[in-house]
C-alpha cells in the first residue's frame, strides 16, 4: 500500500450528474461543492464548462466561491473546451481522449496518431496557461498496452501533473486492475488516479486494487452514483482504504452520512438500507443472536475498524421475528420503559406473531405493544384535529394543519411539490424551531383497486442520531402519511424525556 496520503477526487458534480435523470441547479451544486470541501475531499470536479451556458455559470460559481479544495473542469483535447475551463478559473484541467481500438473507430473517429497527437498538444496547451492538468486516456482497460503506455509517456513529457487510468466501462477484475495499474506505474513517474465504473459491481475493489498496485489518487462519487450503474462510492472506498488497509486520507469521516444525504435529497436516487456505511441498515441490528452480541461487545458483530460514530452514524437494534428478548429490552429501555420478565414474554409473542405475517414492525409498534401489556398509556406531546389538502393541476399544493402541540392549538400551512410533501412541510410549521427531521417514507398499498389502503411507514430523526418509525394505514395517503409522522415525533419526543 501506498505510503503517501491518497487523494480523493470527487466527480459526483461532473459523472455523478450524468446519471440518468439525474439534474441539479447551480445553487444546489455550490451546496454540495461546500459540503465536499468539508468532508475533506481534494479535488472537485465542477462539470464541463463548455457543454452549457449553465454549465459554465455553476463551475464558475464554485470556483468563485474561493474553496480550499483544488476545482477542476472537463475538457476534451481541443482548445475550446480548454478555454472554457481557463475562462470559468479551475485550478486543475481535466482532458480526455479516447485511447480504444473501438471508442477509436466508433467514437472519435481518429487514428491513434491522431489521438496521440491531439492528446499531447492539449496538454501542451493547459501548462502554457500555466494551471495544472489531469490526462485520461478513456477505456484504457480496453487499450493496448504498447498504445497506452506511449500515449502515457507523451503527455507526460508535454507536462501532465497526473495521468488517469479509466475502466470506463467497469470490465476488470481486482487482479487484473492490480498487475494493469502496476505495469503503468513501473513506466511513469507521474502521480497516477484511477476512475472505475461499477457495472459489474467492483468500482471500489478495482480501485482498491489500483491504490495497492500504486496509484495515488482514487475519482469517486457520492453514494456512488453515475453514468449506467454508477462510480466507485466514496464513503466505500475511504473506509477500506482507512479501515482494512491503514492507508493515510484527508477525508473528514464523520461527514460520510451527512453528505450522502444531502445528495440523495438533491438527486432524489434514494440510498438502498443495506448499502455499506451510509445505509439505514449499515449499524441495524435484528438477529436475536447478533443483538446480544453487539449489547455486551459491539464488535463482535460488527468489524470493530470501523464504528457507526466514525461516519456520522448510530448503531440500533430492530424488533422483528428473529428479535432476541435481550434486544427488545433494550429498545425499551431505551424508550424509558421499564418490563418484567413475564411482560417481556408477552411482549414477544406479539412482536414474533406481527413479523410471522410478513409485515415490518416498527418501533412505535413495539412501544405500542408495551403500552397495552403494561397498561401504561403514553401522554402525545402532538394531538392532531385537522388536516385539509388542496391541490390541482394549476394549483399548488398547499396542505393545512391544526394541532395540539404540548397544550397549545397551533396551526400551520405550506406549500410543496405534491400533496404528501405539503402537508408534511405543514407538520414542520406546526413544531416551529426543532432538530426532528423526516429520514425515511414508504408507502405500499395493501389492498387493491382505486379505494386501496395505503400503508404508509415512517422513520424521523433528531440532531444526535435518534430514529424512531412509525406507521399508518389509510385510504387516504395524505392523512396516513401525516399520522405515522406525529406518531414518531411524539415517540421521539418521549424517548428524548420531552
Amino acid at each position: 500500500m501506498n505510503r503517501e496520503i491518497i487523494t480523493f477526487f470527487d466527480t459526483t458534480l461532473r459523472d455523478g450528474e450524468q446519471t440518468p435523470n439525474v439534474s441539479l441547479t447551480d445553487e444546489q451544486k455550490l451546496i454540495i461543492a461546500k459540503a465536499l470541501e468539508k468532508l475533506g475531499v481534494d479535488v472537485i470536479e465542477a462539470g464541463f464548462p463548455i457543454s452549457s451556458k449553465g454549465e459554465f455559470s455553476a463551475v464558475k460559481s464554485i470556483v468563485d466561491a474561493d474553496l480550499r479544495t483544488t476545482t477542476c473542469g472537463l475538457a476534451r483535447v481541443v482548445k475550446p473546451d480548454i478555454d472554457a475551463c481557463l475562462d470559468a478559473g479551475v485550478g486543475l484541467i481535466h482532458v480526455f481522449a479516447s485511447t480504444s481500438d473501438v471508442q477509436l473507430k466508433y467514437s472519435m473517429k481518429k487514428t491513434r496518431q491522431e489521438v496521440y497527437d491531439l492528446s499531447v498538444d492539449a496538454v501542451e496547451y493547459v501548462k502554457d496557461h500555466g494551471t495544472k492538468c489531469l490526462f485520461s486516456a478513456m477505456d484504457a482497460t480496453r487499450t493496448e498496452m504498447e498504445f497506452l503506455l506511449h500515449v502515457c509517456r507523451g503527455v507526460e513529457s508535454a507536462g501532465a501533473d497526473i495521468i488517469n487510468i479509466p475502466d470506463t466501462v467497469g470490465i476488470m477484475a481486482p487482479s487484473r486492475m492490480y498487475n494493469f495499474v502496476k505495469e503503468i506505474r513501473e513506466f511513469v513517474k507521474v502521480p497516477i488516479d484511477v476512475h472505475c465504473h461499477n457495472d459489474f459491481g467492483l468500482a471500489v475493489a478495482n480501485s482498491l486494487s489500483a491504490i495497492e498496485a500504486g496509484a495515488n489518487q482514487v475519482q469517486v462519487t457520492i453514494n456512488g452514483i453515475g453514468e449506467r450503474a454508477g462510480n466507485a462510492d466514496l464513503a466505500q472506498t475511504a473506509m477500506s482504504l482507512s479501515s482494512i488497509f491503514g492507508a493515510k486520507l484527508n477525508i473528514n469521516t464523520q461527514y460520510l452520512l451527512e453528505t450522502s444525504r444531502l445528495v440523495e435529497r438533491f438527486t432524489r436516487i434514494n440510498i438502498p438500507s443495506t448499502m455499506p456505511i451510509v445505509g439505514e441498515n449499515a449499524f441495524s441490528h435484528e438477529s436475536g443472536i447478533h443483538s446480544r452480541g453487539v449489547i455486551e461487545r459491539a464488535d463482535t458483530f460488527e468489524p470493530g475498524i470501523m464504528t457507526p460514530e466514525m461516519v456520522g452514524q448510530r448503531r440500533r437494534l430492530v424488533a422483528g421475528k428473529h428479535a432476541g428478548k435481550h434486544a427488545v429490552r433494550q429498545m425499551l429501555k431505551d424508550a424509558h420503559i421499564d418490563v418484567d420478565e413475564e411482560e417481556l414474554t408477552r411482549i414477544m409473542g406479539r412482536v414474533k406473531e406481527i413479523g410471522d405475517k410478513g409485515r415490518r414492525v416498527t418501533d412505535v409498534d413495539l412501544y405500542a405493544i408495551a403500552e397495552a401489556v403494561t397498561n401504561e398509556v403514553l401522554k402525545p406531546a402532538i394531538l392532531l384535529e385537522e388536516l385539509s389538502v388542496m391541490t390541482g393541476n394549476r394549483v399548488t399544493p398547499t396542505a393545512t394543519v391544526k394541532a395540539v402541540v404540548e397544550g397549545k392549538t397551533k396551526i400551520g400551512a405550506r406549500v410543496g411539490v405534491g400533496p404528501v410533501d405539503a402537508a408534511i412541510n405543514a407538520v414542520h410549521d406546526i413544531l416551529g424551531a426543532t432538530d426532528v427531521h423526516l429520514r425515511t417514507f414508504r408507502i405500499d398499498s395493501i389492498s387493491g383497486g382505486t379505494d386501496a389502503l395505503a400503508d404508509v411507514v415512517i422513520g424521523v430523526e433528531d440532531s444526535r442520531g435518534n430514529l424512531v418509525t412509525a406507521r399508518a394505514a389509510r385510504g387516504d395517503i395524505v392523512i396516513a402519511s401525516v399520522e405515522a409522522m406525529i406518531s414518531a415525533i411524539n415517540r421521539l419526543k418521549a424517548r428524548d424525556g420531552g
